[in-house]
């Protein structure tokens, strides 16, 4: 920006780009009209505004060359495209030509988003707000020119003032203002990463859901199919006349409750795909192909009870907390600092119309009779105090939902191998059904009933599965596994932000 002329109107017009540079002033011709105007000033007065007109529009052109800031429109997309492919997603990494696993998955979720995109534009915020706390006060400057209207009365001289004044109280508290920006900033990093382990968790969960649910539509077409079978045969025998209505009711109830069980979860199913193109970002038709062999978490309780004791140097969101509870620490301290009356303080200089010079400081100072700061200081104690109490609720309620995962995850782990243990009774059962039936040892009715129990049996087997699934996803989040050990940033960290 320096060095650079600004730009003429038709040229603002084309870029869109508006710079906000000092005008062009006339010095000269103002200082005539004001001349002017009085008509009582002598050549030692006119001369003498000349020059520091002079200086102060070359001072002001200094510092608004030094703040020249440019702007460029970025208007708004109201029209979305939607991705219609897995290419035109960020797949660094990734191989999107073969059927993806639960890992390719949550990293493609992390690298694409939208929500997690639009609020990782939270940390330009939180650099920001570093970079204003970091600044100290301008100081301020204030002068006057007094011209003598009666030079008649021995005084020859006009009187001339100026004084620069520092702001010292803000100048004292800006430590503390630039800590609490740095620990926020530093708690929006750990509240973004607390997002993005959550997203992971949400994306394994739904290719869980997705890969068991198809395992399931399986299992439940072949039982519709089935009973489908034993209501046609009831049919045509009942057509012939060689049953009754009342012993093909209930292959009708059957077949029609085998029927609604695939639809609902048809649509469960269509309803997990959805969920898992808006996280990947892509247009609901898509078709992500998923690996049949899931990566299943191993979760020991012993490992999760030790992860426990140190739950909140893990977690970011905890982190975040803790970071939060931080930058409130320094928020209260920075009220404490407030006590201190407003000061500021500087050089002053004067010359009065007999040419007696002065020159010494100044100080200006509120006298803390009435506002000592103690309202902000209450306020930030308070919020303090509130911070910390939420960090140990937040703390007791991870302890809570991760011990009371680990107790449902062990009743279905006992009820998914008590399952198990029944499974191969069954299908052995079933295959011994039809050829005993067509051997006529047995009945249709009793063919029917062991085939169905087999397909119950795999369909709770299945369930189970994906309800264990389900709870280790959520003990691997809640524990934060996988997830290094952090630390609170020490004073080198807190430099290294501010630089």
């Amino acid at each position: 920006m320096l060095g650079t002329p600004a730009p003429s109107l038709d040229s603002r017009r084309q870029t869109g780009t508006v710079r906000f540079c000092l005008p062009r002033w006339g010095t000269e011709g103002r200082v005539r009209i004001f001349a002017k105007r009085w008509g009582v000033m002598g050549l030692i007065g006119v001369a003498a505004i000349r020059r520091a007109a002079r200086w102060c529009c070359a001072g002001a052109a200094s510092f608004a060359l030094a703040a020249c800031a440019s702007y460029q429109p970025l208007p708004l997309q109201t029209h979305l495209r939607l991705k219609h492919s897995l290419s035109e997603l960020v797949h660094t990494g990734v191989r999107i030509d073969q059927p993806l696993s639960v890992y390719d998955v949550a990293v493609l979720a992390v690298e694409n988003n939208p929500d997690l995109v639009a609020t990782r534009t939270q940390r330009g915020v939180a650099r920001a707000q570093v970079l204003e706390a970091g600044l100290l006060p301008n100081p301020s400057i204030s002068a006057s020119y007094l011209f003598n209207l009666n030079p008649s009365g021995g005084d020859l001289f006009n009187a001339v003032a100026a004084t620069v004044t520092q702001d010292i109280q803000k100048t004292i508290t800006m430590k503390g203002r630039l800590r609490t920006a740095q620990a926020a900033a530093l708690q929006v990093d750990a509240s973004m990463l607390w997002e993005e382990w959550q997203l992971i968790g949400k994306a394994r969960l739904a290719v869980f859901d997705i890969v068991q649910g198809e395992k399931l539509r399986k299992v439940l077409i072949a039982y519709r199919n089935t009973l489908q079978d034993r209501f046609e045969r009831g049919r045509r025998a009942l057509g012939e006349g060689n049953v009754t209505l009342a012993t093909v009711a209930p292959d009708l109830a059957a077949a029609s409750e085998s029927r609604k069980a695939v639809f609902d979860l048809e649509r469960d199913l269509d309803t997990h795909r959805h969920d898992l193109n808006a996280l990947l970002g892509l247009a609901p038709e898509v078709v992500v192909p998923l690996k049949t062999q899931l990566q299943v978490l191993q979760v020991d309780s012993k490992a999760v009870m030790r992860a426990l004791d140190d739950v909140a140097d893990r977690r970011p969101d905890l982190i975040a907390l803790q970071l939060g509870y931080r930058s409130q620490d320094e928020k209260f301290r920075v009220a404490i600092l407030g006590q201190f009356p407003a000061l500021t303080f500087g050089p002053s200089y004067g010359r009065d119309t007999a040419d007696i010079r002065t020159f010494g400081p100044q100080v200006t100072m509120d006298l803390p009779i009435f506002d000592r700061n103690q309202g902000n200081i209450a306020i930030e104690k308070a919020t303090r105090d509130q911070l910390r109490a939420e960090f140990e609720a937040r703390l007791s309620a991870a302890h809570s939902e991760v011990l009371a995962s680990l107790a449902t995850q062990r009743l279905i782990g006992r009820q998914l191998q008590e399952e198990r243990a029944e499974l191969p009774v069954l299908q052995g059962f079933a295959n011994q059904a039809e050829s005993a039936m067509n051997a006529g040892n047995i009945d249709e009715r009793a063919y029917v009933d062991l085939v169905s129990a087999n397909y119950a049996k795999q369909q709770a087997v299945l369930i189970l599965e994906q309800l264990l699934l389900e709870q280790q996803v959520a003990i691997a989040t809640l524990i934060g596994a996988g997830m290094p050990r952090a630390s609170m940033p020490t004073e080198a960290a807190y430099e290294e932000l501010g630089r």
